[in-house]
């Protein structure tokens, strides 16, 4: 698999990085870039945007993301996916702020046009 055969639009499950692990839905888009990278943007929830740059090696995807919260305060996190296949993403996630004890969730799977 290369960096290019993961460009596309996912369909994402996921479980946020607290004790209660609370669920979200949403789509993740990867463009294609220069220097074997990938943009990542993703919408949570219908509402949330989030925005990153990523890195391939091995079947394993490194997206390093930010986003703005409610509260105007920018955080950061990092993604890291192990790419089961072109067409299924499964992954971990965490934040600066977010809660230490715990890692979020998540999973992708391609939209098929």
């Amino acid at each position: 698999m290369t960096i290019k055969d993961l460009e596309g639009t996912y369909t994402i499950i996921g479980k946020n990085q607290d004790t209660e692990g609370q669920s979200y839905k949403g789509v993740l888009h990867l463009i294609c870039k220069e220097n074997n990278r990938l943009d990542a943007q993703w919408l949570i929830n219908k509402t949330q945007e989030q925005s990153g740059t990523a890195f391939f090696k091995n079947d394993i995807l490194v997206i390093n993301f930010k986003y703005t919260g409610d509260d105007d305060t920018i955080y950061k996190g990092v993604a890291v996916y192990t790419c089961i296949s072109k067409d299924l993403l499964d992954g971990f996630w965490s934040e600066k702020y977010g809660d230490q004890n715990c890692l979020g969730s998540e999973r992708a799977f391609r939209i098929l046009n």
